[in-house]
């Protein structure tokens, strides 16, 4: 951030001179700690559900780091005079029965009033020092691997419209709902050289965050990328949000799309997620048994998006 002139710390490993998905400090020449914050106003209408969620999205940027959550605190803007007190009892349920399942533990927290239902956390996580990844590593001939299907920004767009049936607001609730810790596991047993997740910059605006002054370029494959069916329908509908429009705009000098990509498509890869996937950058020799791993443990939707290349410098294209 221009003008701005913050504390230094020879021990600091990540932090504002290279903003990535969370910081990270070394302690010791064997720990670091992670740290990360995250939180948003609800997104679907179950309040155990948004917690979950809210949960498992803050969780994500431990993950994405290399590291394991150990601890968390809750953040929560309520707005007491106006919601019943057990819609917030029923959120934090709901982070809590995610923070159970990541095996965290729940320290404390902080409550304020406030106009609009707010629920997040902030965490931290361990993780030894020469294993931390960040968005920043990508290496040329590397292969990209995206472990979570696109699409829940259109999704839940259609939900406020009225429109999604009952049996797909529960699968794309359940999507977000789901840690990204058993792809974390699974990533850990490779020379991964890079990663992050994907939320609210969406799949392009991400990859352009990982693309940026590395001196590469990206080449996805469209048809390889895993989307959720209905967004597809729902975009074509116009239930695109409004942050995708932004994404793109920010992001259009860096992507170039091939005359056969479908606009609907378009605005899917630039579509905000919440607690999307992981989004993995490993060399071409280890990326097929990372991804055979990674289905056989469960992280069912995992492909092979994409590769590394020198050519064109700076820019993503589409094919």
């Amino acid at each position: 951030m221009c003008g701005i002139d913050f504390p230094v710390d020879p021990n600091l490993i990540v932090g504002m001179d290279s903003p990535d998905d969370a910081g990270v400090y070394k302690v010791t020449d064997d720990l670091a700690i992670i740290e990360t914050v995250d939180f948003f106003t609800p997104i679907v209408d179950d309040p155990f559900w948004f917690g979950q969620i809210a949960a498992a999205n803050a969780l994500s940027d431990i993950y994405a780091m290399g590291g394991k959550p150990k601890t968390a605190m809750n953040l929560v803007g309520f707005p007491i005079d106006d919601m019943d007190i057990g819609i917030l009892r029923e959120i934090i349920q709901g982070g809590l029965e995610k923070l159970k399942e990541a095996n965290v533990v729940l320290i404390g927290g902080h409550s304020v009033e406030d106009r609009e239902l707010k629920y997040g956390l902030s965490v931290t996580g361990l993780i030894h020092p020469d294993r931390v990844l960040t968005k920043k590593n990508i290496r040329e001939g590397d292969l990209l691997i995206l472990t979570k299907a696109l699409g829940t920004g259109i999704i839940n767009t259609s939900i406020k419209g009225g429109l999604a049936p009952e049996e797909l607001i529960d699968r794309v609730t359940r999507l977000m709902a789901t840690l990204n810790r058993d792809a974390a596991t699974v990533m850990s047993e490779f020379p991964v050289n890079a990663c992050t997740d994907i939320t609210g910059f969406g799949l392009l605006g991400h990859l352009a965050e990982m693309l940026e002054g590395s001196g590469l370029g990206i080449r996805l494959e469209a048809s390889t990328i895993p989307v959720i069916p209905e967004a597809l329908e729902f975009a074509a509908m116009g239930f695109v949000p409004a942050g995708a429009h932004k994404n793109r705009n920010f992001r259009r000098e860096m992507v170039y799309f091939s005359a056969s990509i479908d606009p609907v498509l378009q605005d899917i890869l630039f579509d905000p997620q919440t607690s999307g996937g992981l989004l993995l950058s490993v060399g071409k020799s280890q990326a097929p048994a990372l991804l055979d791993t990674l289905k056989r443990k469960g992280v069912k939707d995992s492909a092979i998006i994409g590769e590394v290349s020198h050519d064109p410098p700076g820019r993503i294209v589409i094919d």
